[in-house]
């Protein structure tokens, strides 16, 4: 086995491992009971929320031990996945009344004076997105882009997570030819993609569901990836893109839920 090839399945398998030991455990032993973590999906069954903080367990601690890249851009990467994970989180508890989708909704309250708990994750994302570029980019120009592109792919990522393991699919349909790649960005893109799979199967049996927490945590965590495998051509390419679709998010949120999504 190749060197290369060796530290791209250790990064799969520690993502997946920790995100598999964290969800186990979160369902042993649920902080504040059982009661907290439930939600209804969009069927009206009940799942639980552990999937989210086991799937940004997972992906920051393959961040973390990724090889190849200097500490701070490591240490920066990691606390970027934990922060969006923790702005995600807060919009789960804060917000779970509160049926507005997309970056227009929330930004439209705030100028009336409302901060929603969607207008703090978006500000906060973005906030950690640019922190974590700014370690990982050299070039001023790069280090904004490398911003845009790590929020939002966390923002896309929340985006498709409007049926059950339509998120957990996207990452692994986006993240896994990023494991073909050579470099620090296959050695990340395995963060996201192992965390994915190892939940995958929980989220499609609608036992538990990703929520804003999962979502974009394991969306962060490929936009570091991304970043990592291309230059300045590359993220310009990514960050319209992904500008784009957060433009229409209404539009992506009905074709990933196969244009029956109301509400």
């Amino acid at each position: 086995m190749s060197g290369a090839l060796r530290t791209r399945l250790t990064g799969l398998l520690t993502a997946a491992g920790a995100a598999r030991a964290a969800y186990e455990g979160l369902r042993r032993r649920p902080p504040g009971g059982i009661e907290p973590w439930q939600r209804k999906n969009f069927a009206g069954r009940s799942v639980d929320l552990f999937g989210g903080p086991a799937a940004a367990v997972g992906a920051a601690a393959a961040v973390a031990c990724a090889p190849g890249l200097p500490v701070r851009a490591r240490t920066a990467g990691t606390l970027a996945v934990l922060a969006a994970g923790g702005c995600g989180a807060y919009d789960d508890v804060a917000g779970a009344g509160d049926h507005r989708r997309g970056f227009r909704a929330h930004l439209s309250a705030l100028r009336r004076g409302e901060v929603t708990s969607g207008a703090v994750k978006l500000f906060g994302i973005g906030a950690a997105g640019l922190a974590a570029g700014a370690f990982l980019k050299d070039r001023p120009a790069d280090k904004v882009l490398a911003g845009v592109v790590i929020a939002g792919s966390a923002h896309l990522v929340n985006l498709v997570d409007v049926r059950p393991g339509r998120a957990a699919a996207a990452v692994l349909a986006l993240g896994a030819p990023g494991l073909l790649r050579s470099g620090p960005g296959a050695v990340l893109a395995a963060a996201p993609v192992g965390a994915a799979a190892a939940l995958l199967a929980d989220d499609l049996g609608e036992r538990t569901m990703l929520g804003d927490t999962g979502a974009h945590a394991l969306g962060a965590a490929l936009g570091l990836a991304i970043v990592a495998a291309n230059g300045r051509a590359g993220l310009l390419a990514h960050a319209a893109a992904l500008t784009a679709a957060a433009a229409s998010g209404d539009g992506v949120a009905r074709a990933a839920a196969g244009g029956v999504l109301t509400g």
